[in-house]
């Protein structure tokens, strides 16, 4: 089909979102399957950051692994404007489909790696590049398919983080003192490629495309509500998968627990994330609007993370692994649900989530290596990267409590 063709079929009216059905609910499990095979296995690098500091790469630095975990999280994002634009200009399956191919890429090569560029370079760059072709255009899809559940079906989506933020982590806990390195890695590529082969067969498209917009809409930055939101998520950002790379090591380290307990206390993070997005989803929907749930849950994870400076024990760091994963977990669901919230015209979604998306790309690169950075000032300690971070978590509480007010005024109580 020709850029022409495209163009011809721009105007079609296909009418209001089905807001249910077979076909709805199926791009929504296939979306959820998607944050799974990316930020599932993204938010899992806690598990390879304790490995490769005790092993291939223990002559690395801490700041020097998280970059490896860091640059895919950047990329995810970074990418975020042009893959939501191929959203909105109708070429959702071959930029998807590039995605899965580089993803399965990354992976693979990932287990043929035994020194640090080679990691970084396969890990870091072709798997993060892919997710990013992979995650943006997705979203933005299941998105169109939902209005009045719309903030609800963006978290759903997004527990699929959960689920391969626990599945990926036990296959590499279980599998890599049996196996070795290169076969799990190989293991964790079968499982990606079953389910991406899986969403390229179900997804479809339903707007008409739209290629005359720009690639960045302008006038959101107009707007001093998404301006504020977007600021306030950036420097939760900046600070709040920390704890996703470090919880392990820091319970290696610092505890004294063997590898296979470390990795436990990430799937117990990533875990307790499913049942928190779709509770606080069903809030924000039913109540409160996602961006008055957001501010609390990011107040209480800057909380959590200042009391993680007193964790000396082991059921310590597992409480605080449990209500940290809540109330952070919370935070990234509702993220997706208040940009959408703030989009009115769904022909113009995908770009401007890719807008936001790509902004906080640079707080998710340079936010865990910081971290990293801190300890290594601190001799191995993590006070100073823990007060840093929940630091953070209050500057960005500030500004999304800025943009609620924005939105609606100086009222003490208001859906937004």
């Amino acid at each position: 089909m020709s850029i022409s063709d495209v163009e011809k079929r721009s105007d079609d009216d296909v009418g209001p979102p089905p807001n249910g059905g077979t076909k709805a609910w199926t791009q929504a499990i296939m979306g959820h399957l998607v944050a799974m095979n990316t930020w599932g296995f993204l938010t899992s690098f806690g598990a390879f950051q304790t490995y490769y500091q005790s092993t291939i790469l223990k002559t690395s630095s801490p700041s020097d692994i998280a970059w490896i975990g860091s640059f895919q999280l950047f990329l995810i994002f970074a990418v975020g404007a042009f893959a939501g634009r191929a959203l909105d200009a109708g070429l959702f399956r071959p930029v998807y489909i590039s995605g899965c191919l580089l993803l399965l890429l990354g992976v693979f090569m990932t287990s043929l790696a035994s020194n640090y560029w080679q990691i970084f370079l396969s890990q870091a760059l072709c798997s993060g590049l892919g997710s990013g072709l992979m995650f943006t255009p997705s979203i933005g899809l299941v998105a169109t398919y939902f209005s009045t559940k719309k903030v609800f079906i963006m978290a759903f989506y997004l527990t699929g983080a959960g689920t391969g933020g626990m599945v990926f982590p036990a296959v590499v806990s279980h599998l890599l003192p049996r196996i070795g390195f290169p076969s799990t890695m190989r293991v964790l590529g079968y499982i990606m490629l079953g389910t991406s082969a899986l969403t390229i067969s179900l997804f479809r498209t339903r707007l008409p495309p739209r290629t005359t917009g720009p690639l960045v809409e302008w006038g959101a930055f107009k707007e001093r509500t998404y301006v504020l939101y977007v600021t306030g998520m950036w420097f939760n950002f900046f600070a709040l998968y920390f704890a996703f790379f470090y919880v392990g090591a820091y319970g290696r380290t610092i505890i004294g627990l063997p590898y296979k307990s470390a990795i436990n206390l990430l799937i117990t993070t990533n875990g307790v994330g499913i049942l928190a997005r779709l509770i606080v989803s069903l809030i924000a929907t039913k109540w409160t609007g996602p961006i008055n749930a957001v501010i609390p849950f990011a107040l209480i994870s800057a909380i959590l993370l200042y009391t993680w400076t007193a964790v000396q024990s082991t059921a310590g760091l597992y409480t605080f692994a449990v209500l940290y994963g809540f109330s952070s977990n919370g935070v990234q669901g509702l993220w997706p649900g208040g940009l959408s919230s703030l989009t009115a015209d769904d022909s113009k979604l995908g770009a401007r989530m890719g807008m936001a998306f790509t902004l906080a790309s640079v707080a998710l690169l340079t936010g865990p290596p910081v971290g990293g950075a801190l300890i290594s000032l601190n001799n191995g300690e993590y006070l100073y990267a823990q007060i840093w971070a929940g630091s953070c978590l209050v500057v960005g509480s500030c500004f999304l409590i800025a943009a609620r007010v924005a939105k609606t005024g100086f009222v003490a109580v208001a859906k937004a």
